[in-house]
């Protein structure tokens, strides 16, 4: 057996450690030690994004990210984002905009459009498309992905709006 060490990092905004071997990496930890799973391992090479998670802010991917690299970061997973059992301006906009079939995919396009309406608050279409294409949907539905990313741009718009009027 490996030998284990012990990681401490800020999980979701709490603070925590695990017990980790060297080659375990953010998927495994998150799942095995803390019951996470939204971010899934689906091509285990850091193709598809279904495993995306953001470390200090940043976007990863989870599947091919060691664990050991978190002592002292902060991790942010799609699990998050919701407040008081209310979903995130983009997690309602994907709701709303059906931009999920099987749903395997859909918090590593949530986590990638929330940093993407950070970065680039009005978005347009080409921009979300090439921000997004790391990220793949198996059930193909990149029209609602786009349309949700462009419906959350616009709530979080007329949100800021509202708080400087």
């Amino acid at each position: 057996m490996a030998d284990l060490s012990t990681i401490s990092f800020t999980l979701n905004g709490r603070p925590v450690t695990a017990r980790i071997a060297p080659h375990h990496t953010v998927v495994e930890v998150l799942q095995n030690e803390f019951g996470l799973f939204g971010a899934r391992e689906s091509c285990g090479q850091g193709l598809c994004g279904c495993c995306t998670v953001r470390v200090d802010g940043d976007p990863v991917s989870g599947c091919l990210f060691l664990a050991a690299f978190l002592e002292g970061t902060r991790v942010d997973t799609v699990e998050s984002l919701a407040r008081g059992g209310v979903p995130s301006v983009v997690q309602q906009a994907f709701i709303e905009a059906g931009a999920f079939q099987c749903g395997f995919c859909t918090p590593g396009f949530i986590m990638m459009t929330e940093r993407l309406l950070e970065e680039h608050p009005d978005p347009d279409e080409d921009l979300i498309r090439h921000y997004l294409s790391g990220n793949l949907c198996r059930c193909g539905t990149y029209p609602e992905i786009v349309a949700a990313v462009q419906l959350a741009a616009r709530r979080k718009s007329e949100a800021r709006l509202d708080k400087a009027s």
